[in-house]
């Protein structure tokens, strides 16, 4: 695909087909500027994503990469993709699909604004300002008229990007996660004085499971950055393919795609690997993000079935790392309501969608505001679950 460029007012826009056809160091200097910048939107992400061949068209993810300049400098910039189906979006519309089919319309290609495979909330419109913000909106919705898309949605965005998207004549669609939040002003000194701020039924339990593993002879070995060895990475991506394989699904990630992880932006990884009579058993990825006090689960697989193991190395072991280091914030990943009982609490997150045809535009409206309705008090529902002592603030 062609580099396509149309003029709007004193802004240059620009369509890529690749992300390096963008400026590395312009791209994350914006990043940085925006509210909730993660790992998952740097330049060397995005570009490992496709160069490792994970997110392709042949996988069902075309790069189109959106860019704005002012006076010859990058004002605004965002990633989205040419989708010919509905996978590694963690934000469900295959009903939408199906009823496109239905009735004799093709509802893929779709534009996707969002980050391939992972269901992180975060900044999405790097822009300088909300002008050119609204710019990118009403670009990502002109761009899939013009080439005939069914409709543009923009996955997991800011709470400011939401209200921007709304404002531009994007449907919202409310979504759960669950994350783990320091307190803001005493920081947990460890994960003990954690545990005991949890209902004494859930500190037992929490107990009772890390006897389980210690008395298995399960120990952990931790590893960040270039401390990650390759024999590491190795054993990472075989526990990982296991993992898929045995929900009869393929892996989203290639083997290069972690290669170049490790090589180019190794300062955003955290290996947990548990080892029984020294041979590794089990492994948990995290991405960190230092300067921000943050974490994200991301990836876990083990070669053979421990007790418990996977909440040792995917949710405990982790908060303890993350209390010990200062960070403020794990998030869980996408779903799963048992991550209540280990301390991490409902969030709302949120994606916008825009559909073309105004029949279906209209239908889709009214589920969303009746999913909304039905959201709101699922909501009200798990924090009537608080597995705390007493209320902590998000």
């Amino acid at each position: 695909m062609a580099d396509e460029e149309m003029d709007a007012s004193d802004y240059h826009i620009g369509v890529h087909a690749h992300p390096d056809e963008l400026d590395a160091a312009a791209w994350d200097a914006l990043l940085a500027q925006q509210a909730r910048p993660t790992p998952f939107m740097r330049h060397a992400y995005l570009c490992a994503l496709v160069n490792s061949g994970s997110a392709t068209a042949d996988t069902g993810w075309a790069p189109v990469f959106f860019s704005v300049r002012r006076a010859g400098r990058l004002v605004g910039a965002t990633a989205a993709w040419l989708k010919s189906h509905s996978y590694g979006e963690y934000v469900f519309d295959w009903a939408w699909a199906d009823a496109y089919a239905r009735h004799g319309l093709d509802y893929y290609p779709k534009l996707l604004d969002a980050v391939p495979f992972t269901p992180v909330p975060g900044s999405r419109l790097l822009a300088e300002d909300d002008t050119v913000r609204r710019l990118l909106l009403r670009t990502l919705r002109q761009w899939a008229a013009q080439n005939r898309l069914s409709s543009t949605h923009l996955l997991f965005l800011d709470e400011d990007e939401q209200a921007l998207a709304q404002e531009a004549g994007y449907m919202l669609r409310q979504g759960v996660q669950f994350h783990w939040h320091n307190r803001p002003d005493t920081p947990y000194a460890d994960f003990a004085e954690f545990l005991a701020t949890l209902q004494r039924e859930k500190r037992k339990k929490i107990q009772q499971e890390r006897r389980k593993v210690e008395a298995s002879g399960v120990q952990f070995r931790v590893r960040e950055g270039t401390q990650i060895s390759d024999a590491d990475w190795d054993f990472f991506h075989h526990c990982y393919g296991l993992t898929y394989r045995a929900h009869r699904s393929t892996p989203y990630l290639s083997r290069d795609f972690f290669t170049r992880m490790a090589r180019e932006l190794p300062a955003h990884w955290l290996m947990f690997i548990a080892e029984r009579d020294g041979a590794p058993v089990a492994v948990s990825l995290l991405a960190i993000d230092r300067d921000r006090g943050a974490a994200w689960g991301r990836y876990w697989g083990a070669t053979e079935t421990i007790d418990c193991l996977h909440f040792e190395a995917c949710y405990y072991q982790p908060l303890a790392w993350c209390i010990d280091q200062g960070f403020q914030r794990f998030e869980g990943g996408a779903q799963g309501e048992h991550k209540m009982a280990r301390g991490l609490l409902p969030v709302r997150t949120a994606s916008a969608h825009w559909l073309a045809h105004p029949e279906f535009s209209r239908a889709v409206e009214d589920f969303l505001a009746r999913e909304g309705a039905g959201m709101d008090g699922y909501l009200d529902e798990l924090r009537e679950r608080n597995p705390f002592k007493t209320v902590t603030p998000e």
